[in-house]
């Protein structure tokens, strides 16, 4: 009989991950690939954690609404009559078929199996054929119901109706947020349940790295923003549910293509301090940012599995931008460029999980280069460790 690793020694040796930089390691290699470690991070952090679904403009008018899913948990986001987001299980409570999919505006609910139709609210209004059935009363059936947040724009959920809110916990991240007016920015239509054969956090880590920036990437395209310049605040709360860090750039208004210069319209709100460097800002487990002076890219990924996840990737302009008759090409300019970046760190990810499998993985040390790693771990362990003691089977 197969025991289980998860135990009190496996907990506290995560310590050593949640130490400075300088003395930090990384986090055990079962954590990336076993399917049991896995089932218990959805109760860690899935479960009550803030979740990031989607941006606020995909829900502009009353009745729009899309589908997303997060640990196999199908869900919709809609916006009702009287202008709330509302977001709720999409599973029929008749027979578990899926009563939404994809996007788009309605009026109601509709499950295309046996017509039960909900409300935007998630109300059942109606149930053909049920008359005859003891003891049913529409007015008690409701889609279940998850927590709702916007921030900068963003849609959080929380499956969890008692979690505490979510923005408060994110006030070390609002200076450095400010001037790039997030919840007022659009962008085209984001590409979406891209899937990936690798673990969620492998992803996370590869977009929070500035090691390997000029290193991995190293070249014309990449090389004016070198990872010895990157820089880490020091004063980040123990309890944030965020963090972030800068890179320095050789040049302002520096961007990803082949003149290595901002094409699209500079936020305006933007300094000098801001112009010359790029913002990196993490929401875990779900939301990744790329800021740069005239774009913004977010990630939003989504687990499935021990060694899977989905993704959600869109870009935000400046106000003004997407009016330009030539903002597809300009767009197209640095998406054609970035694409051999993106290419080599999709690459790097997959490999990292072949060798995360591995007898030979081992618990690696960090560079200085790496301190946003280590702020992961820290939100991370915190939280893995809480959930151990208040879950492990009594002695």
């Amino acid at each position: 009989m197969k025991h289980s690793f998860l135990n009190d020694a496996f907990f506290k040796g995560l310590d050593s991950s949640a130490l400075g930089v300088e003395a930090a390691e990384t986090l055990p290699p079962l954590c990336y690939t076993d399917r049991e470690f896995y089932e218990f991070e959805k109760e860690a952090l899935f479960n009550h954690e803030w979740l990031c679904v989607g941006r606020e403009s995909w829900v502009k008018e009353a009745g729009d609404y899309f589908t997303t899913s997060i640990i196999d948990e199908p869900i919709v986001v809609a916006r009702g009559r009287d202008g709330v987001i509302r977001a709720m299980s999409s599973v029929c409570q008749h027979r578990a078929m899926l009563v939404a999919e994809g996007q788009g505006n309605t009026r109601a609910f509709l499950c295309p199996y046996h017509h039960w139709s909900y409300g935007l609210d998630g109300q059942l209004i109606g149930a053909p054929a049920m008359e005859k059935t003891c003891n049913f009363d529409k007015k008690d059936i409701k889609l279940p119901q998850f927590k709702v947040e916007v921030w900068h724009g963003f849609i959080f959920i929380n499956f969890d109706l008692d979690a505490p809110a979510l923005a408060p916990r994110l006030t070390a991240l609002e200076g450095v947020m400010a001037p790039y007016s997030m919840a007022t920015l659009n962008g085209p239509a984001p590409d979406r349940n891209i899937k990936f054969p690798w673990n969620w956090k492998v992803m996370f880590e590869n977009n929070n790295d500035g090691y390997h920036a000029n290193r991995l990437h190293g070249g014309a395209l990449h090389d004016f923003v070198p990872s010895r310049l990157a820089a880490f605040p020091d004063d980040l709360p123990a309890d944030t549910a965020g963090y972030y860090r800068t890179n320095g750039t050789l040049h302002a208004d520096a961007s990803f293509n082949p003149t290595q210069k901002a094409i699209l319209p500079v936020f305006p709100a933007l300094g000098e301090a801001e112009r010359n460097r790029m913002l990196f800002v993490n929401v875990p487990p779900t939301l990744s940012l790329v800021i740069t002076s005239d774009m913004i890219i977010y990630l939003i990924l989504r687990a499935d599995g021990a060694e899977t996840h989905l993704m959600d990737q869109g870009y935000l302009v400046a106000p003004g931008a997407l009016e330009d008759p030539l903002f597809d090409d300009k767009l197209a300019m640095n998406k054609h460029s970035t694409a051999a970046i993106i290419a080599q760190d999709l690459h790097v990810d997959e490999m990292v999980q072949v060798g995360l499998r591995s007898r030979h993985a081992i618990r690696g040390r960090y560079s200085w280069q790496e301190q946003a790693q280590r702020e992961f771990n820290g939100w991370l362990v915190r939280r893995y460790q809480e959930t151990w003691a208040r879950t492990k089977p009594a002695a």
